[in-house]
Order: C-alpha cells, then structure tokens, then sequence
C-alpha cells in the first residue's frame, strides 16, 4: 500500500484504540500532505484530517483540551516513527455530515465501498 493510506491506516487505528466505544467507527483520515523536510534527513511533515459525521463526535475526538488527539497524535507518532523516519505529525479534525453515504467521498478516503 503507499505510505499515505499507512499513514492514514495507522492513524484511524490509534483513534478507535483510544476513544474506544465512544464513537462509532464513522470516522475516516485522510492525509493532506506528506513530504520530506528538505535538508533535514529522515524528517517527515504529516498533516493530516480525522473526519467525523457529527458535531458532537468533534468533541469527543478533540477532548478536554485537546487531550485526546493529543493521545491520538503522541500514539499514531509513535507507531509511525517505526517506519524509519523521524514524523512531524499535525492532526485536525473535521465534519463532513453524512460521507459514508457519498461515493465520492468514500473513494476520496480510498476506501472501496463493495468492501464496506
């Protein structure tokens, strides 16, 4: 698989590991941009999207203060630093209202929806 569905893979996992059964797993990542620092070796810039299907889900996957992406991000970091690489990981999170039932966006994520 390329190294953004990992990325992406990796950190839905440390997601749904850490929320547990708070959320249902409505939620999808997509990565919005993974390059190499120039100059820098084994650095890699993440900035990636958790996207949920409700308001209130963005609360609870932000946390009291930011903490729980804060686990999700320290974990997924973690999980991703394995892979050779130094991760300067950025996460954020938004709504997208119903994107399970749009193809396109489905497709988007990369997902294929006869596999769903």
């Amino acid at each position: 698989q390329p190294q953004r569905q990992i990325a992406a893979e990796i950190i839905r996992e440390k997601a749904l590991h850490a929320l547990d059964a708070e959320i249902p797993h409505g939620i999808a990542v997509a990565i919005d941009s993974m390059k190499e620092r120039p100059g820098k070796n084994n650095l890699v810039d993440i900035e990636a999207t958790i996207i949920c299907e409700r308001d209130s889900h963005k609360g609870i996957i932000i946390g009291k203060q930011g903490a729980m992406l804060k686990k999700i991000g320290s974990n997924a970091r973690y999980e991703l630093e394995r892979m050779d690489a130094k991760v300067n990981l950025k996460i954020w999170v938004k709504v997208r209202k119903d994107w399970r039932d749009s193809d396109f966006m489905i497709k988007n994520f990369g997902y294929d929806k006869k596999e769903i």
